[in-house]
């Protein structure tokens, strides 16, 4: 994971800095940006491994950033900075296809937490030997990042995937919000739930025509439904 880049945009100095110095100090490399324009030009000139991304930024702000990124298909991670704890800001984000999210003023050791779980769950997927579950009609198959309903192939985002794997990989099971964050983001965090609720809505979007279906059970969690016999 050593040596990563990792592209922070903010039009903060004083952000950039701290965040810079914390995230050096694990051996990722660093490169910034201070308004949206200048974010879209390094994303596709430097291919970071992430992008730490304000929302309140000169030119475009970091919704629209988001929005063209995922509009080109364009895989990278990206990890979304609030300036005010409101839930519209962070599912707004979220809904755009961020990864994750943190509100500032936020604690430098955090993000850092945040873009070393990230990163860690892209390099187990990229893993070798893991299996190709089935569960009803959907075919998910995890080291080739792919998944079939049926003879139909779902296009799925990084996170999608990785929350829908955790689901089928034990079909039927209830797991509970904050044992999604820990399994298919890869940290503990709780209290951010809706983070999964998004991403949980996401994915039922996609399933639509599956005989599979991820139910919500009341006060608990979700399972993911096989087809009944």
């Amino acid at each position: 994971m050593s040596a990563e880049l990792i592209l922070l945009v903010d039009d903060e100095p004083s952000i950039v800095s701290l965040a810079r110095l914390y995230l050096e100090r694990e051996n990722f490399r660093v490169e910034s940006a201070g308004d949206g324009e200048s974010a879209l030009e390094a994303v596709k000139r430097l291919a970071p491994a992430l992008v730490v991304l304000d929302v309140m930024l000169p030119k475009l702000d970091g919704f629209e950033v988001c929005r063209r990124l995922r509009a080109e298909d364009n895989p990278t991670a990206i990890i979304m900075l609030t300036a005010r704890d409101e839930d519209i800001d962070k599912i707004l984000g979220l809904e755009l296809g961020a990864d994750d999210y943190l509100t500032k003023p936020f604690n430098p050791r955090e993000l850092v937490a945040r873009v070393k779980a990230i990163l860690r769950r892209a390099e187990r997927a990229g893993g070798a030997g893991r299996e190709v579950i089935r569960a009803g009609d959907l075919t998910v198959d995890a080291a080739r990042r792919e998944v079939r309903c049926g003879a139909r192939s779902l296009d799925l985002r990084v996170q999608e995937f990785e929350l829908l794997l955790v689901l089928a990989s034990q079909p039927g099971r209830v797991f509970t919000r904050e044992q999604l964050l820990q399994q298919a983001w890869g940290f503990d965090f709780y209290g951010q739930t809706r983070t999964v609720d998004v991403h949980i809505a996401h994915l039922r979007r996609k399933l639509a025509g599956s005989a599979c279906e991820i139910e919500t059970v009341t006060g608990v969690g979700y399972k993911l439904a096989l087809p009944k016999a």
